[in-house]
This record gives structure tokens, C-alpha cells and sequence, in this order.
């Protein structure tokens, strides 16, 4: 057996790291474009609402700060079902991806029957939260409905988890397509009031969401059902007795890395509540700040769950060696995609800002924050690419800590310091936040790096 030289092994390396960036691109690819068009159910929402007023506009940026929390919380509850569905296909254990999708969609229905039973009793008192009277008084019909709606949005997730996971990610994306351009006709009617409709304004876009999320909970449903090539990895009984130790070791993944988003989305939902004390401008610019933000973020969002997928099934198949390369290719595509956002959203902050709204106050205000927004680019990528490829390895409780760490203890504070003591209001906001994920960013790759150990991609011996 001959050891390999050292230009030998590093060649290896480098065409290890094109295959799995192409592996990873290739799985990659549809869900960074699908996650892409669910965003565009809210930016659908904030541009036409916004033509509404700049009142309208705030009562969409107070409603999104309440319903984001919880909608997260459940999206992250059922990574566990992409975690688990990987690992038994890189084991060749059907049995066990169909038991991943059963119980993955039996928590995904609980979940937010629960989640839309608490909203309700949070709706009866929206004026607890400071916000002005008349933005509250405009948002508890519009959290309501669109809570409802979170029933069969958790319910699809689960199942284009599931699906995703078997390398499967087209059908589901071509599904939500169809569901976002529902949304926006029937946003078209409803809001508006179109073919003798009354016009709802911006309820009209809470039914409208409502509706369109149901559809695609159904079309998923019936795809799955006859699909080709997918009939030993789809449940054969949906409806079977849950086994509970097989949702308790989903919800062990599952709340942790939920935990672990929500340390982020919380800290951004509160700057949301904090920007109400700056009155509604300061609303409206942080509403259309977060939407393009998190538009951007929808590309590392769709990486990201294709790497919890590849390292997943790498660990599942015991294959341990190419951990590495995938790590390093997650960082690369990562970087890549981020430095694009980031240059679009430094150059073209105004532009981006008319486009949701024609008050020159609130244009002004938003392209300052878009240019933080941009800063932070590497910084989310980077943390939100390494967090999935922890869970991948089943490792959620020290990141979710992690999380706490940066967005309460560090990011919100210094928010809160800049905002109040320095008095940079909603400026100083935004940089808190930057300061959280900066934080984050480099702690997690510290340990995704530590936890795949030293590089195995390379084989030292023929």
C-alpha cells in the first residue's frame, strides 16, 4: 500500500469538493427556487397591501411579527422529518422513512391546531403589545386567518420534507408554484374587489393565503399518493395508531433545531415590536427591510436544507469520510450567493424600497436599513448553512444554545443600546441584529468544522 503525495491527495480533495458541489447543486437548485417562491406569498402581500397606506402596511409588519414566531417554530419542529427521512434512505431503510412522513405530518397537524387554538386567545387582547390603536385594531382578522392557514402549511412542509429528503424535490416545487400563483389572483380579487366582490383589503390576502396553502396541502397529498418510483418510501396507511417513541425521537431533533431558529426569528419579531415605538414609518421601512432580507435569505434557506440532506445520508450510509468536502462546498455556495444579495441590495436599496411603497420618508428610512441588511449577507449564510449541517449529524442542543447566546444575550441588547442610549432608533436595531448573527456565524462553523473532525475526504493509501 502506497501513500498518496501530496499534490496526489490534494487533487483528490478538489475534484471531491466539484462533485459534491455539483451533487449538492443539483439537489440544491429547486428547493433555493422554491423556498424563493413561498417568499413571494409575503412580498406579494407587502406590495399590495402597501398600496393600501402606510397604516395597512404597519398592521402587516405587526401581524408577520406575531405570526412568524410560531410558523417558524413548527418549520423547525419538522426539520426532524428531513434529518431522519435522509438518513434511512443513505441506509436503505424504507420502513423507517415511511414511519419519518406518517408521524412528520400527525405532528405537523397537532402542532398547528395547537398554535391556531393560543393565537385566537392572543387575539382577544392585540393591544397588550403597545403598538399604536390603529394598527392593532386593523390586524387581529388578518392574524387569525392567516394562523388558520398555518394547519395545512405545517402539514405540506412535512410532506415536501419528506419528499425532498428521497431526492425528489421538482414535483413538490412545481406544487407550491402553483400555490404562490394562487395567492396573488386571489390577492388581486379579494384585496381589491374584483368580479363584484366587496374589496377586504388586507384580510382579503389573509383568505387568499388561506386558501392557497390548502391547495397545496392537497395537491401534495395526491401527488405523493401517485407518485412513480416512491411506493416503498410513502406510508402505505396515513392513518395508522402513532407509535409515540417514534414521534418522541422526531420532536428530540425536532424542537431543539426549532428552538434553535427561533432564537432568531424572535429576536427579529422583537426588533418588529420595538420599531412600533418609533411610530408607523419606522413599521412600514422595517416591514419592507425584513421582506427583501429574508427574500435573499431564501437561497441560503433552500441550500441549507439540501445540506441537511447530503450530510444526513452520508451519515445514515456511514459514509463519514466525505463529510468534510460537503462541509467546505456548503461554505463555498454559501459565500457565493450571499456576496450576489449582498451587492444587489448596497446598490439598489432605493429602487427595491419604491417598489413596495411611494411615501418618500419611508423609501428614505428602508434603504439605510437594506444597506445593513447587506453587511449581514456572509454572516446569515454562513450560520444558517452550518446549523443545517449539524442537524444533519443529529447535533441540535449545543447550537440551539448557541442561538440563545447571540440573538438574546448579545444581538437584542446591543439593539436595544443603539436604538434607546446612542439614539440611532431604527438603525441602530438593524445593527444589533448584525451583531447576532455575526456572533452566531462563528460559532457555529467553529463547531460544524470540530465535529467533522480532520479531513477524511481524502483516502491516504491504494
Amino acid at each position: 500500500m502506497k501513500h498518496l503525495p501530496r499534490c496526489a491527495e490534494s487533487n483528490v480533495f478538489k475534484m471531491n469538493l466539484f462533485q459534491e458541489s455539483r451533487l449538492t447543486l443539483r439537489l440544491g437548485f429547486p428547493l433555493m427556487i422554491g423556498q424563493l417562491s413561498q417568499m413571494l406569498m409575503g412580498v406579494v402581500d407587502t406590495v399590495m397591501i402597501g398600496k393600501l397606506g402606510v397604516t395597512d402596511l404597519a398592521a402587516l409588519t405587526f401581524a408577520n411579527s406575531l405570526f412568524h414566531v410560531p410558523f417558524v417554530f413548527g418549520i423547525g419542529v419538522l426539520t426532524s422529518v428531513s434529518v431522519f427521512t435522509s438518513t434511512a434512505r443513505g441506509g436503505n431503510q424504507p420502513e423507517a422513512a415511511r414511519g419519518s412522513c406518517r408521524h412528520g405530518l400527525y405532528i405537523a397537524t397537532a402542532l398547528g391546531l395547537l398554535l391556531f387554538i393560543v393565537s385566537w386567545f392572543i387575539s382577544l387582547r392585540m393591544d397588550i403589545f403597545g403598538q399604536p390603536a390603529d394598527v392593532a385594531a386593523k390586524t387581529t382578522t388578518f392574524f387569525r386567518v392567516v394562523m388558520a392557514s398555518l394547519i395545512p402549511a405545517l402539514a405540506a412542509m412535512a410532506l415536501k420534507n419528506h419528499a425532498d429528503a428521497l431526492n425528489r424535490p421538482w414535483p413538490p416545487f412545481w406544487i407550491f408554484i402553483g400555490g404562490v400563483l394562487l395567492n396573488v389572483v386571489l390577492n388581486w380579487i379579494t384585496i381589491y374587489g374584483k368580479f363584484g366582490l366587496p374589496a377586504f383589503g388586507m384580510n382579503g390576502a389573509a383568505w387568499s393565503t388561506l386558501v392557497a396553502r390548502t391547495a397545496i396541502l392537497i395537491a401534495m397529498i395526491v401527488w405523493l399518493l401517485n407518485a412513480k418510483g416512491l411506493r416503498e418510501w410513502v406510508p402505505y396507511r396515513w392513518f395508522r395508531k402513532p407509535h409515540f417513541p417514534e414521534i418522541q425521537r422526531l420532536l428530540k431533533i425536532g424542537i431543539p433545531a426549532s428552538l434553535h431558529m427561533l432564537c432568531e426569528v424572535t429576536a427579529f419579531s422583537a426588533a418588529g415590536l420595538i420599531m412600533g415605538r418609533f411610530g408607523a414609518v419606522s413599521m412600514a421601512s422595517h416591514q419592507i427591510a425584513i421582506t427583501c432580507a429574508a427574500t435573499a435569505f431564501m437561497v441560503p434557506v433552500g441550500l441549507s436544507m439540501a445540506l441537511t440532506v447530503r450530510v444526513g445520508e452520508a451519515n445514515g450510509a456511514g459514509d463519514f469520510h466525505r463529510l468534510r468536502s460537503i462541509v467546505v462546498t456548503g461554505w463555498v455556495l454559501a459565500t457565493a450567493f450571499s456576496l450576489t444579495a449582498a451587492a444587489a441590495l448596497l446598490f439598489f436599496g432605493k429602487p427595491l424600497a419604491g417598489l413596495f411603497v411611494e411615501d418618500a420618508a419611508v423609501i428614505s428610512l428602508t434603504a439605510s436599513l437594506l444597506v445593513i441588511v447587506g453587511v449581514f449577507q456572509l454572516f446569515d449564510s454562513l450560520q444558517v448553512a452550518s446549523a443545517s449541517m449539524l442537524r444533519g449529524l443529529h447535533d441540535v442542543h449545543v447550537p440551539a444554545a448557541m442561538g440563545f447566546v447571540a440573538y438574546w444575550l448579545i444581538g437584542l441588547p446591543v439593539a436595544i443600546m443603539f436604538a434607546f442610549f446612542l439614539k440611532w432608533t431604527a438603525v441602530g436595531v438593524w445593527w444589533g441584529l448584525a451583531a447576532g448573527l455575526l456572533i452566531s456565524c462563528i460559532t457555529l462553523c467553529h463547531r460544524l468544522w470540530e465535529k467533522t473532525g480532520a479531513p477524511k475526504s481524502v483516502e491516504r493509501s491504494l
